[in-house]
């Protein structure tokens, strides 16, 4: 585990700190090639510079987001505020991760991209990659 993201981790309360470490695990097995770092305060992996998949510590628990989660067509997934692409689930303890659902997740992230790696230079227009 990259060891800022083991940091973050750390400094959660305990089942906090337990779902950090058990969705790292899980992306880090199932997301192949990719980067992880904190960026914006926060654990993101990576493809190829672009943004897949993150968590943050919430007042109401972990928030696992997937930045083209909006187009794997899952209803546990929540969209964020329409201006992007991002979908995401919260876990307020570890029982509530379900495994299967974040490898499917994670397999349709590396599957459905929007370029987020060049918003900026696009003038804040999504492009679908892959």
């Amino acid at each position: 585990m990259n060891n800022g993201i083991l940091k973050y981790n750390q400094s959660q309360a305990d089942g906090e700190s337990e779902i950090c470490n058990t969705l790292a695990a899980l992306i880090d097995e199932n997301l192949v090639g990719a980067e992880s770092k904190i960026w914006h305060a926060h654990p993101v992996w990576f493809l190829e510079g672009n943004p897949i998949v993150g968590y943050v510590k919430l007042k109401a628990g972990i928030r696992l987001m997937f930045w083209s989660g909006m187009g794997f067509d899952e209803a546990k997934l929540k969209p964020g505020t329409g201006k992007f692409m991002d979908a995401s689930i919260l876990y307020a303890t570890v029982d509530e991760i379900d495994a299967d659902d974040i490898k499917r997740w994670i397999d349709k992230a590396a599957n459905i991209q929007w370029d987020y790696k060049n918003l900026v230079k696009r003038k804040g227009k999504l492009e679908r990659l892959k």
